[in-house]
């Protein structure tokens, strides 16, 4: 049988205190680059190529055809899988915003404007932007799986 104890008011306000600070010290978003290493051209161009990347595109809608009319441009979301030592190779974020969501394991960004490179963990959204750079690199011993939802102009843009 379970002994049933109670706990004194005076410890509630204590565990209330307790959850809040444990909740707010998860990460809700993705790693990003600390302000002081923030620098124009800190990463320079590498010319990797793809290394054991896999991308499907699970979904498109052309958004000419929807009521935004926004012509020359589709919606795709897609599944990246990048295989431990996996590159995904450099590419510019200029005409091309995404959302990438980490859903397994834990992969480095090397971006243009930043000194050090950024880990981003399951569980990470990470914002491209027009002025983002950048490369990616498993460097652990499990498959990463990313979510990408990217605006695309160019249909033969095949950049990951």
């Amino acid at each position: 049988m379970f002994k049933h104890h109670t706990l004194s008011r005076a410890v509630w306000p204590g565990l209330a205190i307790l959850g809040v600070l444990t909740l707010s010290a998860q990460p809700v978003s993705a790693g990003e680059c600390p302000a002081d290493k923030i620098k124009p051209n800190a990463q320079q161009m590498v010319d990797y190529k793809p290394v054991g990347v896999t991308d499907v595109t699970l979904g498109a809608i052309d958004l000419g055809k929807q009521p935004a009319h926004i012509e020359g441009r589709e919606l795709r979301f897609r599944k990246l899988t990048i295989e431990p030592g996996g590159i995904v190779p450099w590419h510019s974020h200029d005409d091309r915003p995404a959302l990438i969501f980490v859903q397994q394991g834990e992969i480095v960004e090397h971006v243009s404007n930043c000194v050090d490179p950024i880990v981003h963990k399951a569980g990470d959204i990470r914002p491209e932007v027009s002025g983002t750079s950048h490369w990616w690199r498993n460097l652990g011993k499990e498959t990463v799986i990313l979510y990408v939802g990217d605006v695309r102009k160019d249909p033969h843009d095949h950049n990951m």
